[in-house]
């Protein structure tokens, strides 16, 4: 088998709506300094390029949390693999995600940073797949909305792999004579 990554969405795409969602949230959160959470790997790349957008104060930290394994399917069992390093409590936490599937990954993690006693919980997502939600889920901030289809690129990966490319794109599997 072989794989093939078609294009979904370009970068100039994906910086000019990364733009117009900073803008949002600058907006929001003025006169408020925003604490960014971004879940690992995939929503380093998203984050980075939100953060240096958003024009109020931001700090920023880390967690990682894995429901997939190396397969294409979510396993729907969730392990936290990094802790955050910093409280949260009395923080204007924004939680960015590089996409939201089935939310159960997303409702374990809002669930667990509202226990913390942060001032608000908010979430951000560069994707949204409506589609495949299985628990109600809802984003704040959404850059784009995306058909049900297995997604690479801009910190996605697909066993690892393509991670690095610039764009969103689809991964087609394509099996070999």
């Amino acid at each position: 088998m072989s794989e093939k990554v078609r294009t979904l969405l370009s970068e100039e795409i994906i910086d000019k709506r990364i733009c117009q969602i900073a803008e949002q949230i600058s907006k929001d959160y003025k006169g408020k300094e925003i604490h960014l959470i971004c879940v690992l790997k995939g929503g380093v790349f998203f984050m980075c390029e939100l953060a240096k957008r958003i024009s109020v104060p931001v700090s920023m930290d880390f967690m990682a949390l894995s429901s997939y394994g190396n397969g294409t399917e979510s396993s729907g069992s969730i392990t936290v693999k990094k802790e955050l390093d910093e409280n949260i409590e009395g923080k204007d936490v924004l939680v960015v995600e590089d996409i939201v599937d089935s939310g159960r990954t997303l409702k374990f993690l809002l669930e667990e940073l509202k226990s913390r006693n942060p001032a608000s919980v908010h979430l951000c997502t560069l994707l949204d797949k409506r589609e495949r939600r299985v628990v109600d889920i809802q984003a704040d901030y959404t850059c784009f909305e995306i058909p049900d289809e297995f997604v690479v690129g801009y910190g996605l990966d697909y066993a690892q792999k393509y991670r690095n490319l610039p764009y969103i794109g689809v991964v087609e599997i394509e099996k070999e004579d």
